[in-house]
């Protein structure tokens, strides 16, 4: 683990433990760094990025969507899972996220054919891409963002393909009944509607920030 790399939220020996398992490349590594100082969502952990490349594996994945850029740093890890001949759109209404993907997409040597990043935000773009045409889609960034196209989310998503939400654990927040501030409360309604969709099988991976996992059965 690189000396001057931001430390993980996880605490535990457990998740430090997690956190060294995963390999980071260097240009994973220096995408963090510049990610860490971007106004947003933190970076994902290593462990939460090494588990979007198996996920992503798991499925075959060849199209996966990204809501939030998170600087380049998950979708370097998604396009380490994906398929060879595998397409990744992130979108991402912050031109300096947008950039800093920009430019870690371009420092590992991602083709360009490979990575297509739309500035935008989720209501913007989200209507403009094809129903149950992607294999995965991740969800980075903030929830507020993204919980009122939920719907149009999970529209996404093909039948046997994957929906993932990372960031349900970030603080222990949606845990605490006293908190209501409005990301905890979109949290919560992303949670509940993930949990009582009939068409999902869902579990929340407590790693990292956490990961609210989805698959989608007919």
């Amino acid at each position: 683990m690189s000396a001057d790399r931001p430390p993980s939220s996880g605490g535990t020996d457990g998740a430090a433990y997690a956190d060294r398992f995963a390999t980071e490349s260097p240009e994973m590594t220096a995408a963090r760094n510049r990610a860490f100082h971007l106004p947003g969502s933190p970076p994902v952990e290593p462990a939460v990025g090494a588990t979007l490349a198996v996920l992503a594996a798991g499925v075959g994945a060849r199209s996966v969507v990204s809501i939030g850029s998170g600087g380049g740093l998950a979708g370097l890890w998604l396009l380490r899972g994906m398929r060879a001949d595998g397409v990744l759109t992130a979108l991402d209404g912050d031109p300096e996220q947008l950039r800093a993907a920009r430019k870690a997409f371009a420092d590992a040597g991602v083709a360009s054919g490979r990575a297509r990043l739309i500035f935008g935000t989720p209501a913007e773009v989200l209507p403009r891409l094809s129903s149950g045409a992607y294999d995965m889609v991740v969800c980075a960034g903030q929830p507020r963002e993204y919980s009122e196209q939920l719907a149009q989310v999970l529209g996404l998503v093909r039948v046997g393909g994957t929906l993932v939400c990372h960031g349900l654990l970030q603080d222990g927040r949606v845990a605490d009944r006293t908190a209501r501030d409005p990301q905890t409360v979109a949290w919560r309604e992303v949670a509940r509607a993930v949990r009582e969709e009939e068409t999902l099988l869902s579990a929340v991976l407590p790693i990292g920030a956490g990961l609210l996992v989805a698959s989608k059965r007919a």
